[in-house]
Formats: C-alpha cells, sequence, structure tokens
C-alpha cells in the first residue's frame, strides 16, 4: 500500500508542479503529511538533490521513495514523478506520427527550426562573451582552448566527452599550472 501512495503523491508533485525548485513545497508537504520524513530530512534531501546530477524531482523522489520503503519506494516514486513527462512524450509521439504528413505540421516545423537554432545562437553568444572577454579585453587562452575545441569536433571527429576532458586539462595547466590570465 505505501508503494501505490509513494506512487501516486509524487504523480500529483510531477503533474501539479514545472519542475526544479517549484516543486520542493510539493515534496515536503507530501512526505510531510503522510510521516514518511521529518522536516529535518526533507531539508537534507533537497540539499543532496540540488548538489547530485540530474533533475531535482527525480533526485529527492529517489531519495525520499527510499527513505519511505527502500528500492521498490525508490522505484514506485520515481515512476509517479516521471509519468507526466512519459505521458506528454508518448501523446507527442502519437500526435507527430499521425500528422507527420499534414501540410500544417510542416508549416509548423518551418517555423520552430529557426526559433531552436536562435535560441542555441543565442546561448552561444551569452557564453562567448564570459569565456572569451575579460575585463582587461580578449581572452586569447580562452579562445585557442576553443578553437582546438571545434577542431577536435569537426575535423577529427572527436566526441564531446573527450572534447570536454582536453578543455580541462587544458584550463587546468594553462591557467592553474601556467597562471596565464583568465
Amino acid at each position: 500500500m505505501i508503494l501505490l501512495k509513494l506512487f501516486w503523491s509524487f504523480l500529483l508533485i510531477g503533474f501539479g508542479s514545472f519542475g526544479g525548485l517549484s516543486m520542493i513545497p510539493q515534496i515536503s508537504n507530501e512526505v510531510l503529511s503522510h510521516g514518511w520524513m521529518t522536516a529535518e530530512q526533507v531539508t537534507d534531501i533537497v540539499a543532496i538533490a540540488e548538489m547530485t546530477p540530474g533533475p531535482l524531482g527525480l533526485n529527492c523522489a529517489s531519495f525520499a521513495g527510499m527513505q519511505a520503503a527502500g528500492i521498490p519506494g525508490a522505484i514506485a516514486a520515481n515512476l509517479g514523478v516521471l509519468m507526466p513527462s512519459i505521458t506528454l512524450c508518448a501523446a507527442a509521439a502519437v500526435f507527430f506520427h499521425k500528422f507527420r504528413n499534414s501540410r500544417v505540421m510542416q508549416w509548423i516545423l518551418v517555423g520552430v527550426r529557426p526559433i531552436c537554432l536562435g535560441m542555441v545562437v543565442g546561448v552561444i553568444l551569452s557564453l562567448s562573451g564570459s569565456n572569451y572577454w575579460s575585463g582587461t579585453g580578449l581572452n586569447l587562452t580562452g579562445i585557442a582552448i576553443g578553437a582546438v575545441d571545434l577542431f577536435l569536433l569537426l575535423k577529427c571527429k572527436s566526441g564531446v566527452p573527450t572534447v570536454l576532458l582536453f578543455s580541462a586539462a587544458a584550463g587546468l595547466v594553462l591557467y592553474g599550472a601556467l597562471g596565464l590570465p583568465a
């Protein structure tokens, strides 16, 4: 019965919030009202969930479910909090499959693609300003690392993890060990 309660509680949290920090009051209310955790434990799981990789709601569901009913509880809570996303993705897939040849769907996609590209370019420009420009001028070291990264990605067909490791090592050596200005 506790597994069903965990699933239902986290299902309500998933459908009733917009993700991220907006989930914390609902999570707190649900786990406290059912007596699954104390207020101090809720504070701890939020802090741990913020520090660990992955979505806050999923991390909190894992910890709260584990606290309440062990591994089966963590699975039930995770399934509950994921159900809204699973439902929306499945509905979108059915909708897209059904209307994929529709002229209206093609027009929608023609409009959405430039928006997505614009958002990516906006992020690139925003990050470029902070990564390649410092208070004293251009950050030539950062530009050099970025150019090598681009070369590794496009010409050498290196994977993203390889490029990230290279960039981290280059940053440690150039900025840390050699003390080049950032």
